[in-house]
């Protein structure tokens, strides 16, 4: 934001316009409470005084207090400069001559109000950026409120019975992916321990599978899962998350073998995103990078958050 203040004979040419844009109080009301978005201003008024006293004090407060009524006063003062209408005052006793008057009073601001405009539009570009700024941190707390509760629900698991954990644990990643916008399909589903889904990320449709068995993932189950890829769009890829992680030997068959349409979850990756020590979409793009480059399907979190190659 500027620290440039508005110039003092702008002021005095701000206070003649209003003065004389309108004769009569009540007009004069209208347009300030039209103008004027902040109730502090308008409830410092006494109306039972003079027309040019109820502008000093208005604008003197704003002048004084720049930093906080700042964008209040040059509203103000661009809302007086658009005024070219002054039906109002011709029909007055002596109109012609008020409405003269009032005609220079506003030409007169317009001429102070070179270099003000850009003013306006810094304090307008900061408001704007502390209000993304309000709201990325209020969605932050909400998203990390509903991390912790799935992280509970999740920790919940570790003593329940098979059955019951696949469904919860179903529940828990569809609420995972809509957290971060993932677009999970209606057909995230459980077959014993096994959910099968799809979900959108970064223009790129992606199916789903997760197991949670005893033993690690070896490669028939991902050959499984890449069988069904290749029978789907060239842009299909595949996320394939395994609580108890993955066999050496399974990744090591499966990722000798032709292209690669894999990315490889496990429980710590999925514990790392509950405990909001990674966003879920930088870690889907931090492993699809890292597949793309090197040909490994399983990039842990660990290493994601050590800063390794």
């Amino acid at each position: 934001m500027t620290n440039r203040k508005i110039a003092p004979d702008a002021i005095v040419a701000l206070k003649r316009a209003l003065t004389t844009v309108y004769w009569y109080k009540n007009d004069l009301r209208s347009f300030l409470t039209t103008s004027l978005r902040n109730p502090h201003l308008l409830s410092r008024i006494n109306w039972s005084d003079t027309k040019r006293d109820i502008v000093g004090v208005l604008v003197d407060e704003m002048e004084w207090n720049q930093e906080q009524y700042g964008d209040d006063l040059i509203n103000l003062m661009f809302d007086v400069a658009k005024i070219n209408d002054f039906a109002h005052l011709v029909r007055l006793e002596d109109g012609a001559a008020k409405a003269k008057e009032a005609r220079a009073a506003v030409v007169a601001l317009k001429t102070h109000l070179e270099g003000h405009e850009e003013i306006l539009h810094d304090r307008r570009k900061s408001e704007e950026v502390r209000n993304a700024a309000s709201d990325r941190a209020k969605r932050n707390t909400a998203v990390q409120a509903k991390l912790a509760e799935l992280r509970d629900q999740y920790l919940s698991l570790l003593g329940a019975n098979h059955q019951d954990r696949g469904y919860i644990l179903e529940k828990i990643l569809r609420e995972l992916f809509d957290l971060f916008d993932l677009d999970p399909r209606a057909s995230f589903k459980v077959t014993g321990e096994q959910i099968d889904g799809a979900f959108t990320f970064d223009s790129t449709d992606y199916l789903f599978e997760g197991k949670w068995h005893a033993d690690p993932i070896g490669a028939a189950a991902l050959d499984a899962l890449d069988g069904k890829l290749n029978r789907k769009l060239d842009n299909a890829l595949g996320l394939f998350l395994a609580i108890s992680g993955f066999s050496r030997e399974g990744i090591g068959a499966y990722t000798s073998s032709g292209r690669k349409l894999l990315l490889l979850m496990d429980g710590a990756d999925l514990m790392a995103i509950l405990e909001d020590r990674i966003k879920l979409p930088d870690l889907l793009l931090r492993k699809r990078r890292h597949a793309s480059q090197t040909g490994n399907v399983f990039f842990s979190v660990a290493d994601i958050l050590a800063g390794r190659p």
